[in-house]
């Protein structure tokens, strides 16, 4: 049952993507954000708290859920369905990144400046077409783990509060888990939590990329020489591992300066290629949905195994 949930909840994904208003990870993080202003305070320990008390909600709702449906096969597949069509985030992705491309290789500069934050947190008004098309190729690599990749394995192995609490562990690292005056230590148990919660899903893709290598004319060997020799040199611990073993499936060098809101960050090249161009964002969505069908077949195929036995050996 939780193996035919996935698999459709995957199916809804790629249908309709997410819906513009009402979608539940907003609903999650109006919530969050109102209690963060109840509880916060310029504390690691508050900020533990708080990270505690979101994600053990959405996991026990989980859990609840589980428990509601244990015995109800089509109501389990339907719930199942829609909490991973809620979690997923893969379609509306790769619509952010081609909305983007769109003007890029109009030669709209402007037009895909002011579409970019809508995908990437950079500082977008120094950006020519070059560090666009970069931007948008290394937001790909990465969120096909965080938005594809990582809530299907946590959806495979740990079921629906698996699903639904990676979700809010991943959304909570976006709302407070940048390093930020206010948020520097506040955010800091959850930019870890959702560091340990991708470590295994960052390089099951990175490894999943450089199988994926040769669809979008690169090698698979040169893929996984890349992603060990440039992975780890991000400052990031999960990030390094998308963006490289992107970097070598594509045949590009990724890294470099990069900017926001006036604090600057200068990053190791990844990749021996050459600079991204527009054209490569096509072929970056292409390598993500890739990605992302090999790891629901994976989900699929591993939440479908047969459960182990619990009898003894027979006399």
């Amino acid at each position: 049952m939780p193996a035919l949930g996935l698999a459709l909840g995957v199916g809804i994904d790629a249908l309709i993507g997410d819906p513009r208003r009402g979608h539940p990870v907003a609903v999650f993080g109006t919530a969050a954000g109102a209690l963060e202003k109840r509880m916060y305070a310029d504390s690691r320990a508050r900020g533990a708290a708080y990270t505690a008390v979101c994600v053990g909600a959405t996991a026990a709702l989980g859990v609840a859920a589980d428990r509601l449906t244990r015995r109800r096969p089509a109501a389990r597949i339907a719930v199942t369905a829609a909490a991973t069509w809620a979690v997923l985030g893969g379609t509306t992705l790769r619509r952010e990144a081609r909305a983007i491309a769109a003007p890029l290789t109009a030669g709209d500069l402007s037009a895909a400046r002011e579409r970019l934050p809508y995908l990437v947190g950079r500082d977008p008004s120094g950006l020519d077409a070059t560090g666009i098309a970069r931007a948008v190729v290394e937001s790909v690599a990465e969120n096909t783990s965080d938005a594809v990749v990582a809530p299907l394995f946590w959806g495979a192995v740990a079921g629906l509060p698996g699903l639904l609490a990676y979700r809010a562990v991943n959304t909570l690292d976006a709302m407070v888990g940048h390093r930020t005056p206010r948020h520097t230590n506040f955010g800091w148990a959850s930019a870890r939590l959702d560091d340990a919660a991708n470590w295994v899903p960052a390089r099951l893709t990175g490894l999943l990329t450089a199988a994926a290598a040769p669809l979008s004319g690169g090698s698979a060997r040169t893929t996984w020489r890349i992603l060990r020799r440039d992975g780890a040199a991000h400052p990031s611990p999960n990030s390094g591992r998308c963006e490289a073993s992107a970097a070598g499936a594509l045949g590009l060098r990724l890294g470099g300066r990069n900017v926001y809101a006036g604090r600057v960050e200068d990053r190791p090249a990844l990749g021996d290629g050459r600079a991204p161009e527009p054209a490569d964002i096509a072929r970056a969505n292409r390598l993500s949905a890739a990605v992302g069908a090999a790891s629901a077949a994976l989900a699929a195929a591993w939440a479908a195994r047969p459960a182990p036995t619990t009898e003894g050996p027979r006399p």
